[in-house]
């Protein structure tokens, strides 16, 4: 009888730690984490331009007058406005943005303080991550041979107050 105790403790201490150590590798795992939209993945960082491409994969300076409207600081928000500053801190534009559910063009209706429009542009995004974003300008919309990659990098700049 002293035995049939001793196994049965011995059986209930192992079943009660295998629950219990089962149960703790659980929690410790780490949950997957949450596959951003392509318009939640743009409002995710500030971006910064830090390099720009031509069409035959050289690297274009920045003051280069073929890309420099584009170099600066890009905010993105995730109630669909934006504001872009110059790297000197200066303000560029702000207004609106979407971003197609294909993650394959960016719009922004850039508009006055009044609101008013002053432009729309589209432009094909070219690569969209958490790490990067680049999108592609053409001097000339009727030829797509000549292009230039405007290249955007995470940054912890802080959006300066207008």
């Amino acid at each position: 009888m002293k035995n049939l105790k001793k196994v049965t403790a011995v059986l209930l201490l192992a079943v009660c730690s295998a629950f219990f150590f089962s149960c703790s590798k659980d929690k410790d795992k780490d949950p997957e984490p949450k596959q951003l939209t392509p318009g939640e993945t743009l409002a995710s960082t500030p971006w910064e331009t830090t390099n720009a491409k031509n069409n035959k994969g050289e690297n274009v300076a920045l003051s280069d007058a073929n890309v420099s409207n584009f170099v600066g600081f890009a905010y993105f928000k995730a109630d669909g406005t934006f504001t872009m500053y110059n790297l000197d801190n200066s303000p560029k534009m702000h207004g609106d943005w979407t971003v197609s559910a294909d993650g394959k063009t960016r719009t922004i209706v850039a508009k006055n303080d009044a609101g008013a429009v002053l432009f729309t542009r589209v432009v094909d995004i070219t690569v969209l991550t958490k790490q990067e974003f680049t999108y592609r300008i053409y001097p000339n919309s009727n030829d797509k041979t000549v292009y230039f990659d405007i290249i955007h990098t995470p940054t912890t700049h802080a959006e300066p107050k207008k």
